[in-house]
């Protein structure tokens, strides 16, 4: 009767065993599904979700740092028709997105409406020197002109260079050089981000997520429109993404993320790196491929980007995007910081430069389960094209079309610490509270159900031989 029982017992372990083991895979799926569903929940732009309130405002500091070249031989360029030297200073750094959304409007068709407010306050404690440092750089109007002005009525452009006294270099401030100052060749303001402060970027039109949380931050329309009119093309045109800030719930790391940016006035899309430790959490860092601005014969996808054969090489230049279409046709391309990923003929036209990846490429770290960018550093450099002339006395000395280095900047931001211990809490803390409970029951549930059967196969086969004794 005593082994009966002690059978019965281990047999009853073992059922138990199988019960919790069972239990504990069921919670698998069941702790994932409940997991999904709150995480897509609260990544619904609609009030009171955690994705609203780092929609309606930046949670961390974002910053612009600005670094600018300094031309040191301005003299030898107009003379002797030297190569320009340049030297990089900075960062003058500027407190930016600090303003919260304006005009947020919910519509019918599960998207949201709003306008970015800009605005920029000056960081001395975190800037080389005040705004009111001067360097030698190109002259905005000058360059804009010669653009502009067809070849044929350079004569005319001439005569206003040399009543103005304007010359191919100026000296101006920091401060004048970002956010504007009175020119008098053009009669004009010049400034690389004249106006900014008080201004907007949009209106932007971006799906909640209400109806399909794979859309969620996706850009529906910006300005009105679905496509861009920049580009006489209708792939170059394209609104892909979002605006990189976030994207969709559980990013998959095989995929590249898209995202339309209204300073390069086109849509890009970043590849997955490598996984990265952030204040504890685990991110996926994305980055734009050297392919993004890779010349044509390269990359065709980029060809309908290439507007102008002659000032390109037939466009077999890379490393550059020429965004005057954009720009109310000032010549202003587009780079990574000292041409990176750009043609030798880059550098060797500016000299002083040094590309590294390490200070000059862009990159995104997004959490994958709520598809929120955690930390990302934007690295753009702005330049303008000048060219030789047979006209204008101060180019008769330039060798060749020059994309000239005017002044970089690192829009960068990272969640803080409170903000990341928040985000452990409330979010990774409970995962890995229901993983580690899933791991345990489904772990202790095979080794009772294992031990108990393998017991009951000890006592099995000694009531047997004591039978046979």
């Amino acid at each position: 009767m005593g082994c009966f029982n002690r059978r019965c017992g281990l047999i009853a372990g073992a059922v138990f065993g199988a019960v919790v083991a069972i239990l504990g895979g069921i919670l698998i799926p069941l702790g994932n599904s409940i997991i999904a569903g709150t995480v897509e929940k609260e990544a619904v732009i609609e009030d009171g979700t955690t994705a609203y309130d780092n929609f309606v405002a930046t949670g961390g500091k974002v910053y612009r740092q600005f670094w600018f070249f300094d031309v040191t031989n301005a003299q030898e360029v107009l003379q002797n028709g030297a190569y320009p030297v340049v030297a990089e200073k900075g960062p003058y750094t500027y407190l930016t997105r600090y303003l919260p959304k304006e005009n947020i409007t919910f519509n019918a068709n599960h998207t949201v409406s709003f306008m970015l407010p800009y605005g920029a306050i000056f960081e001395p404690s975190m800037s080389v020197g005040p705004e009111g440092d001067q360097i030698t750089t190109l002259n905005l109007a000058l360059a804009g002109a010669y653009a502009l002005v067809p070849k044929y009525l350079h004569f005319i452009l001439e005569r206003r260079i040399k009543a103005t006294n304007s010359s191919l270099f100026q000296r101006r401030t920091i401060q004048e050089l970002l956010w504007g100052y009175k020119d008098t060749l053009l009669n004009d303001t010049m400034g690389l981000f004249s106006p900014y402060n008080d201004t907007f970027d949009g209106y932007y039109n971006v799906y909640t997520g209400k109806d399909d949380i794979s859309k969620v931050s996706t850009i529906d329309r910006w300005r009105g429109q679905r496509t861009l009119n920049f580009w006489d093309d209708k792939y170059c045109n394209m609104l892909n993404g979002t605006d990189a800030s976030s994207f969709h719930p559980f990013v998959d790391k095989n995929e590249p993320l898209y995202f339309f940016s209204s300073d390069i006035c086109r849509s890009v899309s970043a590849s997955y790196q490598e996984t990265m430790d952030l204040k504890g959490i685990d991110v996926y860092r994305y980055t734009l491929l050297p392919s993004t601005l890779a010349s044509p014969d390269k990359n065709p996808d980029n060809m309908c980007f290439c507007r102008d054969i002659v000032i390109t090489k037939n466009c077999t230049v890379a490393g550059v995007l020429d965004i005057s279409s954009c720009q109310s046709g000032r010549p202003i391309y587009i780079s990574l910081p000292h041409f990176l990923y750009g043609s030798q003929s880059l550098l060797e036209n500016v000299r002083g430069l040094n590309p590294t990846e390490e200070h000059h490429f862009t990159f995104m770290d997004v959490e994958p389960t709520t598809g929120f960018t955690l930390r990302f550093a934007k690295r753009i450099q702005v330049n303008m094209m000048y060219g030789p002339s047979n006209v204008i006395t101060v180019l008769k000395k330039v060798k060749d079309y020059t994309i000239f280095p005017l002044a970089w900047l690192n829009e960068t931001a990272a969640l803080d610490d409170e903000t990341a211990e928040m985000f452990k809490k409330e979010l990774i803390s409970r995962i890995d509270m229901l993983d580690i409970i899933q791991k345990a029951l489904l772990g202790s549930g095979v080794s009772i159900f294992l031990l108990c059967l393998i017991l009951y196969c000890v006592v099995r086969r000694r009531d047997n031989q004591g039978k046979h004794a």
